[in-house]
């Protein structure tokens, strides 16, 4: 039986940190890497990561400095504890199937369930089955290219991805979707950043950001939204750190007070090891969950009354008569928003919010971040368009030390939808790929990870196909998400650690393990790399250099290569074995394929990889007008009832994605438990409740289900009045499947209606 056990949830609270990283972090870092691997595994993943000769960090997409600017620990702490959870020398075998019945595993925690180590060879459960068993590989793509060719259309089926698959693998991943018919290419930026790509498409006419981290390092002012940096992408404190050294300023807005906006100690450096680090933001704004986009609009609104007291000294006249378009009908709207919703709906006050304008007009140049605290509202994609508003008033758009910054959460979310990871990619792109293997690719758009859900609720998806990620702790609604997957045929999941989408099963169900990003990938013409994109549009080579953690591991490329070939047989004609056997051929037809890409191999090659081309950095929008496009975005915000409060989901300090690395949250204080709220004293005086009382989460919905999360205890803690904060995935199982974004279809997590209902006391 495993040795690893579930720690018990046996709270303890301190106040929260003040700052953050320093000496703490590298010992968190390296006490997990130890109780994962050996000090000679730990240090060829450290001395490897991030590396122009290493692996890319497989946890999220902050850029690394061009070489020979790269500190050879080009990595943070949750890096470092990401890389060697993947390096771990534990391992699951045939034995360990044989020991846990489905039903046991489905009762362990996820912290239990990624502990337990690398999956070793393939399993399957059968029908009726219990357990899982082994299964040679040719019989398991056997089965799922059987179950594949059976259905009655190809949209029966789902191909979902993550961030951590590679750009090779994610090609030939909507390849293969296309050439068997579907575009059902459902994928984690559905769950997350769908709001940043609709409304960067609709008013500029790409949906990535627009800047590198030159720029940051060179602004004069940054908007930190709606993110937390120091537990989500810590090497972005390493670039604000930059930023203040340089003179520039950082505005951080946020419902909660965190850590790294604070205080930035940098372990690599004798100020942030002895010293007092640096302060990170010159202005914090405590907002409430859902205000950003009145607090864009009032930020707006002031620009445009400066202007009119000093003509022509605040706006950027010039490039908002070239360069954009619908600046009269934004005018008009904009100078009607009024100062009683912003106020209601920031919670924060007139002079905060002038401060902070009064600090726009001093920076020649400003870039605006976020992350989920702005896209996973219902009026996300209004935000981040009002948040583009913004920028174009100023010009704050396509030049030096200015943009937008989407900071992507994993490591190459972004990569994947550059190569066609997505259910509407544009027909440009699929002229090209159907020109370049020989069929007509489906024009029918697809289904997203929502609506996925849907359709295996509703009985219209029988096969669900899952390369990387753990798609059931990531999707809302628990329970229905569960439901619905247990109604599949077949469920397969390509994965490299057992994860709770694997007890989740439909009538037959596969786990498909595969390398890891540290793994070597030695293939017929040799030891292969793959590549991936960062969150500022760099694509550079990732080579593994660990051996793999069982010979029976296959690639990414190679899985879903041989599938394809037993799926699809000789129709189109795709060289699928090329393909697995040299990764150049991959490269070779991306550059044919993506814009942006050509000469690919000979690009990558070159140290620190390549920048792809951004037109709205050469001022071209490749909007239907050719302009940049101002928009009018209404006035909303969340109304919560009496009684309830408004639950934002997010994740702890030792933690990544869905996956607990600890039952800690360092920063905010949170010790030896998970299951907890955050909830600011005065709403627990309100609704009758003590600090440590024990409640359940109950989310209000017009739907009338009732959605439960059970046995949490209340802490009381500096967040915004009338909101709470939890984390997920505990909490997933409260966020409706139906209630999402407008437009992006993304789920509304950071809006979460919910009363606390009493339980007991403190203990």
């Amino acid at each position: 039986m495993s040795g690893i056990e579930d720690p018990d949830d046996d709270l303890s609270v301190t106040p929260p940190k003040q700052w953050a990283t320093g000496l703490p972090a590298v010992t968190h870092a390296l006490e997990y890497s130890l109780g994962q691997t050996s000090v000679r595994r730990t240090a060829l993943t450290l001395l490897n990561i991030n590396q122009v000769k290493g692996f890319d960090c497989p946890g999220c997409a902050w850029p690394e400095p061009a070489p020979g600017k790269r500190h050879r620990n080009e990595y943070c702490e949750n890096g470092a504890k990401h890389i060697n959870d993947e390096a771990t020398s534990r391992r699951v075998t045939a034995d360990f199937f044989r020991q846990y019945s489905i039903d046991e595993l489905d009762t362990k925690s996820d912290y239990w369930l990624n502990q337990q180590g690398r999956l070793t060879e393939p399993m399957v459960k059968r029908p009726g089955a219990h357990y899982y068993e082994p299964i040679g590989w040719d019989e398991a793509l056997d089965l799922l290219a059987g179950e594949l060719r059976r259905l009655d259309s190809p949209d029966e089926a789902l191909f979902y991805t993550s961030g951590r698959l590679n750009n090779e693998a994610a090609f030939l991943l909507q390849l293969f979707a296309r050439a068997y018919g579907t575009n059902n290419l459902p994928d984690c930026s559905n769950l997350c950043h769908e709001s940043s790509g609709c409304a960067l498409n609709e008013t500029l006419g790409i949906g990535k950001g627009s800047v590198s981290l030159d720029d940051i390092h060179h602004c004069d002012l940054i908007f930190v939204v709606g993110q937390n940096p120091g537990t989500n992408h810590p090497r972005m404190l390493s670039a604000l750190e930059e930023t203040k050294r340089n003179g520039g300023r950082v505005v951080a807005v946020n419902p909660l007070p965190e850590a790294g906006l604070m205080r930035f100690k940098h372990p690599q450096r004798a100020r942030g090891v002895i010293g007092r680090g640096t302060q990170i933001a010159d202005e914090f704004l405590q907002i409430r969950p859902g205000g950003d986009l009145a607090l864009f609009q009032a930020l707006n609104r002031l620009l445009l009354e400066a202007e009119d007291d000093a003509p022509g000294s605040v706006l950027d006249h010039d490039f908002v008569d070239a360069s954009t378009t619908g600046f009269t009908e934004f005018a008009e709207h904009a100078r009607k928003a009024s100062w009683d919703d912003a106020l209601e709906a920031t919670g924060l006050t007139r002079e905060e919010i002038e401060r902070v304008h009064a600090m726009v007009l001093q920076s020649k140049s400003v870039i605006v971040c976020w992350a989920m605290g702005l896209t996973q509202h219902k009026h996300g994609v209004p935000t981040i368009r009002e948040v583009v508003n913004f920028l174009l008033l100023r010009g704050n758009i396509g030049r030096p030390g200015a943009g937008v910054c989407p900071v992507r959460g994993h490591s190459n979310v972004q990569g994947d939808r550059t190569m066609g990871v997505w259910e509407r990619m544009p027909q440009t792109f699929l002229d090209a790929l159907g020109g370049e293997f020989g069929f007509t690719p489906p024009t029918r758009h697809g289904l997203d990870s929502v609506n996925g859900i849907r359709a295996m609720r509703d009985g219209d998806a029988k096969v669900f196909v899952g390369v990387a990620g753990n798609f059931v702790r990531a999707t809302p609604d628990s329970r229905v998400t569960e439901e619905a997957m247990r109604r599949c045929r077949l469920t397969a999941h390509i994965s490299t650690k057992l994860n709770r989408s694997h007890t989740v099963c439909g009538d037959t169900a596969l786990i498909l393990p595969t390398l890891g990003r540290s793994d070597r990938d030695v293939q017929a013409a040799g030891e292969q790399f793959i590549t991936v994109e960062d969150s500022m549009s760099e694509v550079h080579a990732s080579r593994g250099r660990l051996a793999p953690a069982s010979p029976h591991l296959l690639s990414e490329v190679a899985i879903i290569s041989r599938l394809a070939r037993r799926t699809l047989g000789a129709a189109p004609s795709v060289p699928w074995e090329d393909f697995e056997s040299d990764y150049d051929t991959i490269r070779d037809r991306i550059a044919r394929v993506v814009p942006g890409f050509e000469d690919f191999n000979a690009r990558v090659a070159k140290p620190g990889g390549f920048k792809l081309p951004n037109p709205v950095n050469e001022g071209v929008f490749p909007t239907p007008s050719g302009k940049a496009v101002f928009t009018c975005n209404d006035f909303t915000m969340p109304h919560v009832p009496e009684g309830h409060l408004l639950l934002q989901t997010l994740r702890s300090h030792d933690q990544w994605n869905t996956v607990p690395y600890a039952m800690n949250d360092r920063y905010r204080g949170i010790h030896n438990a998970r299951r907890v709220v955050l909830v600011h004293p005065s709403d627990l005086d309100a609704l009758g409740l003590a600090d440590r009382d024990r409640v359940d989460l109950v989310s209000t919905w017009h739907d009338g289900i009732v959605r439960r999360a059970e046995d949490f205890r209340v802490v009381a803690y500096p967040t915004t009045p009338g909101s709470a904060a939890s984390y997920y995935p505990e909490t997933n199982v409260l966020v409706p499947l139906d209630s999402v974004a407008d437009i992006s279809n993304t789920p509304t997590s950071k809006s979460v209606l919910v009363r606390l209902e009493r339980t007991g006391s403190a203990d």
